[in-house]
């Protein structure tokens, strides 16, 4: 028997999915999800058992990158260029905030206009002030701990619940930030430090990354999912979207997937929503060839999957003589400096980069530089408890020529193209990188490092810009209201959208956009019938 479509297809059950479907369930819309993964068990969560952190390696199934863990409901992603990312990702009810570690700051209302302030990069078709209402709805929704008042940005509502302890780690760098005089605060975090909405705080036993069991970590299956299965919302778990299809008029018609079984099923709707991160909805696009559209939705211009975008990390520690407590607590970061976050012409680069406190795993992560022999066990005591870490973070501007593609040569479980990223960092990043590399070096020496570990830079996480926002159809794939221009009913709401990446982690940004996409997508509600 035919199905009468639903109003709204969304495809990726991860953070934006999750807020855009609690979103419109609240105002009345019938929303259906096709999620690849599943729902994971917190008892399976490698936090649980002492040997967590092996799930860094190889053949952990909770490895950070699907390339290494290979679960069923994974896709290969090969990595090419001239700096291959290590990619990060993860399949599931919550996607990768199963997997993330709680970090929210929000962009700079600069980050919103950079083609105006710096001459570089795209403006986005909106400002702080428009995203401000949904960044503040969505903080509410999800718990967030912090504290209002950082002078290096806009004020804020007071913070849902307090600010997470900073440990001995971070009044060590407090020290170092006082005495240069830079600036320092404490860290909005998605792990709330007192119960909220039915879910406990943090007892600081800082694996968050690898699956927090007690739920004080946001993640969308705990938070936004269970209120929109209240609301109606309804789920399809192992269900891998093979393509996303058109009728006649050019309009998207709903999508042909796999269950878990292999078997091929075509849901219809209204309307349908991508959210499957800056390289799963690039490559989804990019399956969906028809007689329409031979290049993919949204291609028309060619630009699905150009402007590639992640941030380039620098991961620098200092050895202290005092033993630290890096390894206790959230995995997020206790504190961050903006010093050298706007551009200043005079560092040699256009924009800035974020310096982070970085809480570490526990002592098998910190034996990489340790050699092996009969120091080994002295090294390690020098090391470990005394390091504290140092993350940098820079804002990756878009080039073109970075890029997420179909690699034809490898396929997923269910024979799917898998996703083919070139990129390589841009003079404007490597000197940015420089940069900050001597001034983590010269901050962790201001707090009394007695040595100091920079080791080369790495492109990780944040999968960003390949369905940019923009004005027209020319220079971007979707409009100021994730909307593909040259598919009215079609919508691309992840991070895949941004137009610039900015300094900052984006998640925040992500569920913010997400819940304003949502309402831009209600109030053309009139129009889902064509």
């Amino acid at each position: 028997m035919k199905q009468d479509p639903v109003d709204v297809l969304v495809i990726g059950a991860g953070a934006a999915g999750a807020a855009l479907s609690w979103r419109l369930t609240e105002k009345g819309a019938k929303v259906v999800c096709l999620e690849q993964g599943g729902w994971v068990d917190p008892a399976t969560f490698p936090s649980l058992n002492s040997n967590y952190e092996t799930q860094l390696m190889r053949d952990g199934d909770f490895s950070l990158s699907p390339n290494m863990r290979k679960r069923p409901e994974d896709y290969p992603v090969t990595s090419h260029g001239e700096h291959p990312p290590f990619i990060m990702m993860f399949n599931a009810v919550g996607g990768s905030t199963i997997h993330w570690q709680g970090i929210f700051p929000r962009f700079h209302p600069s980050d919103f206009k950079v083609r105006t302030l710096d001459g570089v990069a795209d403006d986005w078709p909106l400002t702080y002030r428009e995203l401000e209402p949904y960044y503040n709805l969505n903080d509410m929704m999800i718990g967030v701990s912090g504290l209002s008042g950082d002078p290096a940005n806009p004020p804020r509502p007071p913070r849902p619940t307090p600010p997470l302890p900073i440990g001995k780690m971070g009044h060590t760098l407090v020290k170092g930030f006082e005495k240069l005089n830079w600036h320092w605060w404490v860290s909005d975090q998605g792990i709330i430090s007192k119960a909220y909405k039915n879910r406990n705080p943090c007892m600081l036993h800082g694996k968050c990354m690898f699956g927090c069991p007690m739920g004080a970590k946001v993640t969308t299956d705990r938070t936004y999912w269970p209120l929109a299965i209240d609301r109606g919302a309804v789920i399809r778990t192992w269900s891998r979207v093979k393509e996303i299809t058109v009728d006649r008029n050019g309009r998207a018609r709903g999508a042909i997937y796999f269950d878990k079984a292999g078997q091929i099923h075509e849901i219809r709707a209204k309307v349908v929503v991508v959210c499957c991160n800056g390289i799963g909805s690039p490559r989804l696009l990019l399956n969906s060839r028809s007689s329409l559209f031979p290049d993919g939705l949204g291609n028309t211009q060619g630009l699905v999957g150009t402007h590639f975008m992640v941030h380039p990390n620098l991961f620098v520690h200092g050895i202290f003589e005092e033993a630290m407590d890096g390894h206790i607590g959230p995995m997020g970061s206790p504190l961050y400096s903006q010093q050298f976050y706007e551009t200043d012409e005079r560092r040699g680069f256009k924009r800035g980069y974020m310096l982070y406190g970085e809480r570490t795993f526990g002592p098998l992560s910190q034996t990489s530089n340790i050699p092996w022999g009969a120091q080994h066990h002295k090294a390690f005591r020098e090391q470990f408890p005394h390091q504290v870490g140092l993350t940098v973070l820079v804002d990756d501007l878009p080039e073109p020529g970075n890029t997420v593609a179909l690699d034809d040569t490898v396929v997923d479980s269910n024979g799917i193209a898998a996703a083919k990223v070139t990129y390589a960092l841009s003079e404007n990043s490597k000197n940015m990188l420089a940069h900050a590399a001597k001034k983590a070096t010269e901050l962790l020496e201001a707090a009394g490092a007695i040595s100091v570990h920079v080791p080369p830079p790495s492109n990780m996480a944040h999968l960003m810009g390949t369905v940019r926002m923009g004005t027209t159809e020319r220079h971007s794939v979707v409009n100021r209201d994730h909307q593909v221009h040259s598919v009215p009913n079609l919508f691309v709401v992840d991070g895949s959208s941004f137009t610039t990446g900015a300094g900052v982690n984006p998640t925040s940004t992500i569920m913010a956009l997400a819940l304003r996409a949502a309402d831009r997508i209600w109030d053309r509600r009139m129009a889902w019938h064509g």
